[in-house]
């Protein structure tokens, strides 16, 4: 990893926006925060280096908006988690196992554990939603559809884990390798069974319409997981661009338009609002699956959780990939010729030449313009619904912080 990440100059993923949630408080004379801003007071200092890379006092907006950003996640963690936990414990005992090792919270032989059960951005997108339309009343009430998305966006891991094959999440093995294909199977079931139950039982008006969006959304996902390992088994110049982009929107965005769906529906929202804050999310979604594709070729494990060059090894046609073989150009036939090879276990100086070959091509590139040009997107909408700029800080701190994560 090392060796190719010197290479590539270790440029963060980090990309240009058209305006950050702390320059849009700047051009309304805002100093203060919305219902659901906070900042990080007290925070420890990795967590700038982790979120924004870039010199001392560089875009002290951003700054900023990733301190918030990391407050919102911290506070929505805070009152997430509980009913989380007892969502799980009410799961027989074989699929209770795995999945409190899947969320970090117990070891493989039981006993308790203290890992890393993932950022709750979906969750913190519900609640934010929630308060940016219906203010303190409307988070609180939206608490129990943050968690059932939780629960939706893990089950998808899990099942996910065991199709891709993937033997690390979060720093730990992940739950097939330890427990088997069978029991982490039946685990994501569990949890998308316990998402809808959670919406079934809330007395809330909006939990009918929540939840029937919320299973929409799961054979959106499915949909796209399908395409996903359909073009798997294709040829490198049988998968187009507009392809993939459709898929990474049913795949990721989906899930977090609906997160920021279910939060307008619980503060009373319309149905122009409610479609804006989805296509908020969706727009936000893809500019952060185009991140994450970008941290799966040149991420630093160490922050990751996943080994180096992933992606690569597993010849995914992630964005970056399919934008380069699409570039005409030396280095992506030297990519498609890479790419029409299957990986030797091992094989790091491969790995290298590939994410090399990427770049060259213009893959990196054109994935962190593309995402800076799907944020720019994600605020359009967001501006339909949410037309205060001090009312939608917490929606664009997020956001802001999805396309400038490392990990």
């Amino acid at each position: 990893m090392a060796e190719f990440m010197t290479e590539t100059e270790q440029r963060s993923p980090a990309v240009p926006h058209p305006g950050t949630a702390g320059e849009r408080r700047g051009r309304t004379g805002d100093s203060g925060a919305g219902p659901l801003d906070g900042h990080a007071e007290g925070q420890p200092e990795e967590h700038a280096g982790e979120l924004r890379e870039g010199p001392p006092g560089e875009h002290p907006e951003g700054q900023l908006d990733q301190h918030e950003a990391a407050a919102l996640l911290e506070r929505t963690r805070a009152v997430v988690d509980p009913q989380l936990r007892a969502a799980l414990e009410s799961l027989p005992a074989p699929m209770r196992r795995v999945a409190l090792h899947h969320f970090g919270w117990q070891h493989a032989d039981g006993t308790p554990a203290t890992g890393h059960a993932g950022k709750a951005i979906r969750p913190a997108l519900v609640l934010a939603a929630a308060a940016a339309l219906g203010g303190t009343a409307a988070r609180t009430a939206a608490v129990r559809a943050a968690v059932a998305v939780e629960l939706v966006h893990n089950f998808t891991l899990l099942h996910d884990d065991v199709m891709d094959r993937d033997t690390s999440r979060r720093h730990r093995p992940t739950a097939w390798t330890v427990f088997g294909d069978a029991d982490a199977i039946l685990a994501g079931d569990a949890l998308q069974a316990l998402a809808l139950r959670l919406l079934a039982e809330d007395p809330h008006p909006a939990a009918g319409p929540a939840a029937v969006r919320l299973a929409d959304c799961v054979v959106e996902l499915c949909a796209g997981q399908h395409t996903d390992t359909d073009m798997e088994r294709r040829a490198p110049d049988e998968v187009t661009l507009d392809e993939v982009l459709a898929m990474a929107e049913a795949k990721t965005g989906a899930l977090l338009g609906c997160a920021c769906a279910l939060g307008a529906l619980y503060a009373g929202a319309g149905q122009e609002e409610v479609a804006a804050l989805d296509g908020f999310g969706r727009q936000a979604g893809l500019a952060f699956q185009l991140i994450d594709d970008v941290i799966g070729i040149w991420g630093d494990p160490r922050r990751t959780g996943k080994p180096a060059g992933a992606d690569l090894a597993a010849r995914k046609k992630s964005l970056p990939v399919v934008a380069a073989l699409s570039s005409g150009t030396e280095a992506a036939a030297e990519l498609a010729e890479l790419y029409g090879k299957p990986y030797v276990s091992g094989d790091e100086e491969g790995i290298a030449r590939t994410a090399v070959a990427v770049e060259r091509a213009g893959g990196r590139d054109w994935a962190q313009a593309e995402a800076a040009d799907r944020m720019a997107r994600a605020v359009q909408e967001l501006s339909r619904a949410v037309p205060v700029p001090e009312a939608a800080g917490g929606l664009l701190a997020l956001a802001e912080f999805v396309t400038r994560r490392r990990s």
